[in-house]
């Protein structure tokens, strides 16, 4: 598939000013000059008629730009159309290129998929470039365009040209100087050691994941605790439903939110408790299941009841009745009625929230890059406390190929499939 020449719509869906074309593939300046005539030279534009190939009827009055690879986004050679932004226009363009034997609709992400397989990026930049189309916040868009820009490319560059000398030293060892040594060379063993150490450190920062998808900021507690009622004033908005019975809440509700720049996913859970009830049963462990893995939690039960959790924090509900009396220790006496301490809540919700988050500008890593980035570390560990130089050096070959499928080079196919479905046309 990498042989054909795909085309789409790179823009915005119309109608808008402008719209922007893109063709890519070894037919691409040749499909380009079928509809433009003479392509103007590498990297610069010129206005042109756009004609269909075959009718010669005029298609509209554009830009045209020539890119030859391999100094092209893609790698390949690139021909971009920019036209008028109508629905009807961008429909012709794409039809007359739709007659053009050996072209095809791109897929989604297919241009960004030939500029990894081409060397342009690899799979961390791409991984980047997903997750800049996606972003909502400020912080998410900072984060995205760290590693879209190639950060986290030119540390593991760094790592790897590290790890090359390692391997060399191991190599040599083998081929001269095995049958000198005894065992493994005290100083390649602290350096692989001492690399280890810098991998372990990445490995301690804060993931992408809670910026990307949201810190998730469970409440919880019995039923009629106020549960409900504190997500809606949160919130700003009814997106629970509050009653005076006791179990109304039978499945969480999740409610997106930006806290201070900060994405979060509000909660909201089915009140604890032994039931025989099966619906609240199943509620009732969805909350458990749902407490383990919050990333803040808010307890509105008795302090005494307050599950483990690294990041919690005790809210004293509705503080406004007197019955409730003063918030015990260590608690925050909140109104969602009145809006009593709501903000002290949202202040300590945001500075247990930040403590997950990357510092601005700085690198994160996702899932699947610390994945591979712990198999390098723990390679590296293997080989500096192995006692023979032949078994140290395929812990560094196993070192390498982590590198390999961290940065794209080997074994993700899946990966890129699953990638690369997030991307729309035209990227």
């Amino acid at each position: 598939m990498a042989t054909d020449t795909i085309f789409a719509l790179a823009s915005g869906r119309p109608p808008a000013a402008i719209g922007v074309i893109r063709v890519s593939g070894p037919q691409a300046h040749e499909a380009g000059r079928a509809i433009a005539g003479k392509l103007p030279g590498p990297r610069e534009a010129a206005l042109r008629e756009l004609r269909h190939p075959e009718k010669r009827t005029l298609l509209d009055h554009g830009l045209v730009l020539r890119f030859d690879g391999p100094a092209s986004s893609t790698g390949e050679d690139v021909v971009e159309f920019q036209i008028h932004g109508g629905r009807a226009v961008a429909d012709a363009v794409l039809d007359a290129l739709t007659s053009i034997d050996g072209l095809r609709l791109a897929l989604p992400g297919e241009f960004t998929r030939r500029a990894l397989e081409n060397g342009r990026i690899d799979l961390t930049e791409a991984e980047g470039l997903a997750d800049l189309i996606e972003a909502e916040t400020e912080s998410q868009r900072r984060a995205a365009l760290a590693l879209a820009a190639g950060g986290l490319r030119r540390q593991i560059e760094h790592w790897q040209a590290q790890l090359l000398v390692l391997s060399a030293r191991t190599e040599q060892a083998i081929d001269y100087d095995e049958e000198d040594q005894d065992g493994v060379d005290p100083v390649l063993s602290r350096d692989c050691g001492a690399l280890a150490i810098k991998l372990e450190e990445w490995l301690a920062r804060p993931r992408v994941e809670p910026l990307r998808d949201g810190v998730r900021v469970v409440v919880a507690g019995p039923p009629n605790s106020g549960k409900s009622s504190l997500v809606n004033a949160i919130a700003g908005s009814e997106r629970a439903i509050v009653t005076a019975i006791p179990g109304t809440t039978r499945d969480h509700i999740e409610v997106p939110l930006a806290l201070g720049g900060i994405p979060i996913v509000l909660t909201d859970t089915a009140g604890l408790r032994a039931s025989d009830e099966p619906v609240e049963k199943i509620g009732v462990e969805r909350s458990h299941a749902l407490i383990a893995v919050a990333d803040v939690l808010l307890w509105l039960g008795e302090p005494g009841d307050t599950p483990e959790h690294p990041r919690r924090v005790r809210v004293h509900a509705k503080c406004d009745l007197p019955e409730r009396g003063a918030a015990p220790d260590g608690s925050l006496a909140v109104s969602a009625l009145t809006g009593e301490g709501l903000a002290a809540l949202l202040e300590r919700v945001s500075e247990a929230a930040a403590t997950l988050l990357p510092d601005e500008d700085a690198l994160a890593l996702n899932r699947r890059q610390a994945t591979h980035l712990d198999e390098a570390r723990q390679a590296l560990s293997r080989a500096a406390d192995s006692a023979d130089i032949v078994t140290a050096a395929e812990e560094l070959r196993l070192a390498r190929s982590a590198f390999d499928r961290l940065t794209g080079r080997a074994g993700v196919e899946d990966v890129l499939d699953a990638l690369f479905s997030r991307f729309c046309l035209g990227k």
